[in-house]
C-alpha cells in the first residue's frame, strides 16, 4: 500500500457518508412531523365530536396539538350526519443542510372521523 491511500480513499468517502447521515435526519423530521399530522386529525376530531361548534372546536384543537407551522397546515372539518371527520395537511419542510436543497416540502395528510357526541 501506498503512504497516504487511506487518508485520500477517507476523504472521498467523507462527504457521501455526511449527506447519507443528513439524509436520515432528514426522514426522521418528516417522520416526526407525519406523526404529528396524525395527532393533530385525531385532537380535531375529538374536540369536534363533543363541541356546540365542530368547525371552530376542530381548528383551534388542530392548531394546539401538534406543535406544527401554523402557515403550512390546513384544516377542514366536515359533518355529516352522526359523526365528524377532520383531515389535516402540512406542507413538512426539507431545510435540513444539503439535503433540503436537493428534495421539495413534503405534503402530509391525515384523517380522523368520530361519532358526534350528544
Amino acid at each position: 500500500m501506498a503512504d497516504g491511500q487511506a487518508t485520500v480513499e477517507l476523504a472521498l468517502a467523507f462527504p457521501l457518508v455526511c449527506i447519507f447521515l443528513l439524509g436520515i435526519v432528514q426522514v426522521t423530521l418528516v417522520a416526526r412531523d407525519a406523526i404529528a399530522v396524525a395527532h393533530s386529525a385525531r385532537e380535531g376530531a375529538r374536540a369536534a365530536a363533543v363541541a356546540a361548534s365542530p368547525a371552530n372546536a376542530a381548528a383551534s384543537a388542530v392548531l394546539r396539538a401538534g406543535g406544527l407551522q401554523s402557515g403550512r397546515l390546513t384544516s377542514l372539518t366536515i359533518v355529516s350526519g352522526d359523526e365528524v371527520r377532520v383531515t389535516v395537511r402540512y406542507r413538512a419542510p426539507t431545510d435540513v443542510p444539503l439535503v433540503g436543497a436537493l428534495v421539495p416540502d413534503i405534503a402530509l395528510s391525515a384523517s380522523a372521523t368520530m361519532a358526534l357526541e350528544p
